[in-house]
């Protein structure tokens, strides 16, 4: 579904991605882990076509994304919940939800898809009418998630979810994110620092440390591997 390959991103002369090599089957659940200023952001960012690549290639259901708007990759079913939820604090939030039904696929399965994000979300049913910047970190997080499965995507990628949240809500958004994989059959692809957690979700994990992938494999490869272990799971 999404292949990268040999991606390089820089920024201001300095190199944020080195080479970076990244695939996604349809159906799978990837997971991209590493420290603060790893570059796994910059590679989302760049994926959906918010920062311009140096070099390598990006392709999305065999369609090149180099040269196509942010707007134009949604229409292809990516979409992006970016780090820090970025909801639209003065729309409410049947208003944000609706903003991520804009792309055609969004449209036309609105109202089934809404049914959805609000059994998944009940809280949002209740807030429908509330400003989105009133809301709890969590519940913002909700409405980012929310408005993202709100253009029906193909390909879900969730920024650190659980970033600033308490860790009951974070397991809530964790359960969530599964159950959207597992039930609804939607492709996701994760960057996150709880890295038990997320690994232990994935099909296949990624692991990115200065603008480089150093390792990869399923959780359980991952799992032996002494660096992850130490660094990232806090074991000896």
């Amino acid at each position: 579904m999404l292949e990268v390959t040999n991606l390089s991103v820089s920024y201001g002369g300095l190199r944020a991605l080195t080479d970076v090599t990244l695939s996604v089957k349809e159906g799978q659940f990837v997971t991209v882990v590493g420290p603060n200023g790893a570059g796994k952001s910059t590679l989302f960012k760049t994926i959906s076509g918010i920062v311009p690549p140096a070099a390598g290639q990006i392709t999305f259901m065999g369609t090149s994304l180099f040269g196509l708007p942010p707007a134009k990759r949604a229409h292809l079913g990516i979409a992006h919940v970016p780090e820090g939820r970025q909801v639209f604090k003065t729309l409410t939030v049947l208003e944000n939800l609706e903003m991520g039904a804009y792309p055609k696929a969004g449209r036309e399965a609105w109202h089934h898809t809404l049914d959805r994000i609000h059994t998944l979300f009940p809280i949002l049913s209740e807030r429908a009418g509330q400003l989105a910047g009133t809301l709890s970190g969590g519940e913002q997080q909700m409405v980012a998630i929310g408005r993202g499965l709100a253009c029906a995507p193909r390909l879900l990628m969730l920024d650190e979810p659980s970033m600033g949240l308490a860790p009951a809500v974070a397991d809530t958004i964790f359960e969530r994110v599964s159950q959207i994989h597992r039930e609804d059959g939607v492709t996701i692809l994760l960057v996150e620092q709880r890295v038990a957690e997320a690994l232990e979700l994935s099909d296949h994990g990624y692991v990115l440390e200065t603008g480089h992938m150093v390792l990869d494999g399923p959780y359980e490869t991952l799992l032996q591997d002494d660096r992850v272990r130490k660094s990232y799971l806090g074991l000896s």
